[in-house]
């Protein structure tokens, strides 16, 4: 074997070295994304007389801040490559925001459905997700919406990053760069934005100011639409196959489920089983919160008065909306 020159060398190292500075590290990213009631067309069977949503009663929707949440997830892919991974918790309906997902690019979708996750409280649903995203394993990037506009707390996307242990970044408006293990990132902070630096892995809330959600890729649309969660094949059975025995229908469902697997369309079902959760920690067990009471507010006066600004003006304001009854 001929030695090359030093110089040639030198030029080779200079030049792996170069190759390696501009090679981009490829990161995973679980996004958490949640199907929400549509609060813009709200009807009097919102509420049930326990102060829970009746959520079976409501059109529901794309939780708005998980598309920014979104779109943060597959801009640093297009950027650094990796993979992401969806997970929403909910009803079986809840399929339909992760069909949205595969339709604008995700890699992996789950579904976490279980009734005894029901009437959860941010407590209980952070630890719940906390776990489901420890069940999926490594990954660099959490991401989350700000909130959700059914409870607008603002609370699980910061509680599933003290359960997980790692650092948590709110208000997300720019991911501006990432370089190995270390995310660099603009943030709100009301009047203002600030720039901070964080090591991976993070859990990075997203605000709508952050970025435009891309639509769903007409092709994808049309290869993912027909994917089904197992609830939903087993609905389908039971509708189509009344007379059928419980043994024949349980055969057509798996026999449904082994076809769609094989093509690529069965999106993971998981319950809490499969994530080992605590079931002490689930549900209403798991919830502290309580409803201290809930109060309908109807305004049953028409028409409108003019209050003038001034003390008297006050009082008048105040005697029309309360000692009237105006507001029932």
């Amino acid at each position: 074997m001929t030695a090359l020159p030093v110089a040639d060398t030198l030029a080779c190292h200079q030049a792996v070295q170069l190759f390696l500075e501009c090679a981009t590290v490829p990161y995973d990213s679980v996004i958490l994304v949640k199907q929400v009631p549509d609060t813009a067309h709200v009807t009097t069977d919102a509420m049930r007389a326990d102060g829970t949503v009746n959520r079976g009663a409501l059109p529901t929707i794309f939780n708005p801040e998980d598309l920014h949440a979104l779109e943060s997830a597959l801009e640093l892919r297009d950027r650094y490559g990796g993979t992401i991974t969806a997970l929403s918790m909910g009803p079986p309906k809840a399929a339909d925001v992760l069909r949205e997902c595969l339709f604008r690019g995700v890699d992996r979708v789950i579904l976490l459905t279980d009734r005894r996750a029901a009437a959860s409280d941010t407590l209980a649903t952070s630890y719940i997700l906390a776990q489901a995203v420890k069940t999926i394993g490594r990954f660099d990037f959490v991401f989350a919406g700000r909130q959700a506009i059914d409870g607008d707390t603002a609370q699980v996307g910061p509680q599933c990053a003290e359960k997980l242990g790692v650092t948590q970044l709110t208000y997300l408006e720019e991911l501006v760069h990432v370089e190995e293990d270390v995310v660099r990132v603009r943030r709100n902070v009301g009047n203002g934005w600030e720039i901070v630096e964080a090591p991976l892995p993070v859990l990075i809330t997203v605000m709508d100011t952050a970025n435009e959600p891309r639509p769903p890729a007409a092709r994808k649309a049309l290869r993912h639409k027909r994917a089904r969660i197992e609830a939903e094949v087993v609905a389908a059975v039971k509708a189509e196959r009344k007379e059928a025995s419980k043994d024949d229908q349980a055969i057509e469902v798996a026999r449904r489920c082994k076809s769609l697997r094989e093509r690529g369309l069965l999106i993971e079902q998981w319950n809490l089983d499969d994530i080992g959760a605590d079931l002490q920690r689930c549900g209403l067990a798991g919830s502290p919160t309580k409803v201290f009471r809930v109060q309908s507010i109807v305004l049953t006066k028409e028409g409108y008065t003019e209050i003038a600004p001034t003390e008297e003006g006050a009082r008048q304001l105040i005697q029309e909306l309360v000692i009237d009854r105006t507001l029932g």
